[in-house]
C-alpha cells in the first residue's frame, strides 16, 4: 500500500498554523493614516510587536506540521 507524505495529523497541524497566521493578520489590521489626519494607533504594540510575533509563530507551527512524522517503533530484526 502506498503511503501518503502527510497524515491526518499533519493536515490538522497545518490548519492550526494557518488559523494562527490569520489571527496575526487580523491583529495587524486597522485604519491607517491619511495626509489630513494622523492616526497614532498605527504604531500600537498590537500592530507593531504582537501581530508579527503571532504570524511568525504560525509560520513556525506550519513548518513543524510539515516536518512532523510519527516515530517508527523499533524493530527487533537483528
Amino acid at each position: 500500500m502506498n503511503q501518503l507524505a502527510f497524515t491526518k495529523k499533519n493536515y490538522i497541524l497545518l490548519a492550526i498554523g494557518m488559523v494562527i497566521i490569520i489571527v496575526g493578520f487580523i491583529l495587524m489590521s486597522g485604519s491607517g493614516s491619511t495626509e489630513e489626519l494622523f492616526n497614532p494607533e498605527i504604531f500600537s504594540f498590537r500592530r507593531i510587536k504582537l501581530a508579527p510575533a503571532v504570524c511568525f509563530l504560525g509560520f513556525i507551527f506550519i513548518i513543524f506540521g510539515i516536518m512532523y512524522r510519527k516515530a517508527d517503533k523499533p524493530s527487533d530484526a537483528e
